[in-house]
């Protein structure tokens, strides 16, 4: 099966929203942390994972189809998170000796995505079943 050809616009406007969203969401975060520990990048996780789960619920609710997955999903989600930069600032905090924080991110970014998914999923299912 194929998506509709105006699918890919949806992507790119959610993207074009996300993206900066990401950025300035990093950046304010940041800036209120005297802490090398990459707080923006795990808020901003932490956020797209929990709308992607709101998102999954309302599709498996039936009540959002692909044009939301689209948008929000793919588009906004997929620009807000972020796992390249997850892994770059990971690694500078092991190499620069703090490994503790590394392993932290790490544990602590994967738990908080599963458990924002997942309460996101289970919070729309139960709100619009």
């Amino acid at each position: 099966m194929t998506a509709p050809a105006g699918n890919w616009l949806l992507v790119a406007a959610g993207a074009g929203v996300g993206a900066p969203l990401r950025y300035l969401t990093d950046r304010a975060v940041q800036a209120r942390h005297d802490s090398v520990f990459p707080w923006g990048t795990f808020t901003v996780n932490a956020a797209g994972s929990t709308v992607l789960g709101v998102l999954t619920g309302a599709v498996l609710a039936g009540r959002a189809d692909g044009a939301w997955q689209a948008l929000l999903g793919t588009g906004l989600c997929g620009a807000l998170t972020t796992y390249s930069t997850f892994s770059y600032e990971t690694l500078r905090l092991a190499e620069r000796g703090w490994k503790f924080l590394a392993v932290a991110n790490v544990g602590a970014s994967v738990l908080i995505g599963l458990g924002g998914v997942h309460l996101g999923s289970e919070l729309a299912e139960q709100l619009l079943a």
